[in-house]
């Protein structure tokens, strides 16, 4: 099988995108998953732009890694400007990281336009760069930015620019679609040409502007580039980089190219799950291979297939990157959901039983209503329990009250919620304040139950959402109040459904709290 080199740039390049910023330490974690993920290259930024990239290379030194290797990113030298006197490049060295990345312009437009020197000159500035970088680090590569469309605007001038930099000795040149615009049947087209004049080893850097930017360096591999560039999650500029988190299992089990082990590929959606925590970004639950919804199956026809034969309707095992099939429970939903639902959450349900076909028609009655359990698999977890008569009430509501005071027309409005509950015989009766009348609610009910169950203070409100559902009442309207909460284990989703936001809020509230504590009875 043959081997696929992997260079995330993540970290660089990632970062570029909107929304995005990391902290150094951040870098450094993140390192450590690729590291132990087998990426073979880790982008850690440019040396010569900023000091938190220069931070992170000295940081980066003292962590012992497995087997990846450190590159430094910056461009070729500036015109007028020997190597060793141009700062960006005296830099890079500097960084002392095991492989330099310098990235030159390919197509004319750039050097007339952006760099303003003659198109020799240039071919000067990318082969004298190269030369003195290869004197000076273990590795170089050339990242020949632009050149799709510099190759389809100027063949010839975009293949003397890598003339230049296989002269130099560049250990391989990474071909970019740096605006992301070139379709597949271009990328395979100008490959073919370009590997007829030159020999060293290739790679691609692909930008996803056109949706194409996996295809593309999937079409690049087969046609025998080594090394694929890109970022977890497709995090990047504009529309983001190539995706390695597609681009790894489709290399491994569709190509077969050999880029990291079964083993490690076992791990590919927690190093997603990881990268989208420390860029606190919510996971892109439709993201292809490691979503929550790669393998997620909601028609009854779908589901009772996918329990004989999962092939039906999976394209790969979803094992192999450590995702997991999901039965989802709707309107849609057959008795098969309800069973394969059952058997997830290891509740013994027989398809014969009446009481499968309560559940499915409470279900239907409850999302013709505005209820949502795709998800909130936790309220149906509960919703069975209930209907099965194993549902253990650890506690009772016996009432709450929520104030939302505005004292003065400058003044920020102030929330107050008061709750009693029961646990056992003891009644207990507090208030609390919060940013907000849900806020406080929610504040209220911890405070008030922490007393009696402390492995509540772990969970977490990851998320909260609400819906108002299309009954056409203006501000009467019913909504649907979805929360995700989670601990330092799992996160789980609640629903809950009313004309009055609050109370949906709280049948939400409740059910994630009631969710907790059944899970940690069963683990106990």
């Amino acid at each position: 099988m043959s081997l696929v080199k992997l260079y995330d740039t993540t970290l660089r390049d990632g970062t570029q995108a909107e929304d995005i910023s990391l902290l150094v330490e951040d870098k450094v974690r993140i390192a450590r998953k690729l590291d132990e993920l087998g990426i073979q290259y880790i982008e850690g930024g440019w040396p010569g732009s900023n000091p938190k990239d220069v931070a992170f290379f000295k940081d980066i030194k003292k962590e012992k890694l497995r087997q990846a290797k450190i590159a430094a990113f910056g461009s070729t030298r500036r015109a007028k400007v020997t190597p060793e006197k141009d700062n960006n490049i005296v830099t890079l060295i500097k960084a002392e990281a095991d492989a330099i990345t310098i990235f030159g312009k390919t197509w004319d437009f750039h050097v007339r336009e952006a760099l303003r020197i003659s198109l020799e000159e240039n071919l000067e500035l990318i082969f004298d760069s190269l030369e003195y970088l290869k004197k000076h680090a273990p590795e170089v590569f050339y990242d020949a930015e632009h050149f799709f469309d510099g190759y389809k605007a100027n063949p010839d001038y975009a293949i003397k620019t890598l003339k230049a930099a296989e002269e130099a000795n560049a250990d391989c040149i990474i071909l970019c679609d740096t605006n992301g615009g070139t379709m597949p049947f271009e990328v395979a087209e100008i490959i073919r040409a370009v590997k007829k004049q030159i020999k060293t080893p290739l790679g691609i850097h692909a930008h996803n502007d056109s949706e194409c930017a996996v295809a593309n360096s999937l079409h690049a591999v087969d046609l025998g580039i080594v090394q694929v560039q890109g970022t977890f999650n497709g995090f990047g500029e504009r529309c983001g980089n190539a995706n390695l988190c597609s681009i790894i299992p489709a290399l491994k089990v569709k190509m077969g190219k050999e880029c990291i082990s079964d083993e490690q590929m076992r791990h590919l959606r927690d190093v997603s799950r990881f990268v989208y925590e420390l860029v606190n970004i919510s996971p892109d639950k439709h993201q292809a291979y490691v979503g929550n919804s790669a393998f997620a199956h909601k028609g009854g026809v779908h589901v009772s297939a996918i329990q004989r034969h999962p092939e039906t309707y999976e394209h790969m095992r979803p094992e192999l990157v450590g995702n997991c099939t999901r039965v989802l429970v709707s309107d849609l939903s057959g008795r098969s959901n309800i069973l394969a639902k059952a058997e997830e959450f290891n509740i013994n349900l027989d398809s014969k039983d009446p009481v499968t076909l309560e559940i499915l028609d409470n279900i239907k009655e409850m999302e013709n209503r505005g209820y949502q359990f795709e998800g909130a698999e936790a309220s149906f977890e509960l919703l069975m329990k209930k209907a099965l008569g194993t549902h253990r009430k650890f506690f009772t509501v016996l009432g709450f009250r929520v104030i939302d005071e505005k004292r003065g027309e400058d003044q920020k409005p102030l929330a107050e919620a008061t709750i009693m509950v029961r646990v056992g015989g003891k009644v207990e009766h507090t208030a609390a304040v919060g940013s907000g009348p849900v806020n406080a609610l929610d504040n209220a009910i911890r405070k008030a139950l922490e007393k009696f169950y402390p492995r509540l203070k772990e969970v977490k409100l990851q998320d909260y959402k609400v819906r108002v559902l299309p009954a056409g009442q203006g501000t009467a309207s019913s909504t649907r109040v979805l929360i995700e909460s989670g601990d330092k284990h799992t996160r789980w989703g609640t629903v809950g459904v009313s004309d009055n936001i609050i109370d949906a809020s709280y049948q939400a509230l409740i059910d994630s709290i009631d969710f907790k504590l059944h899970k940690s009875e069963e683990q106990e």
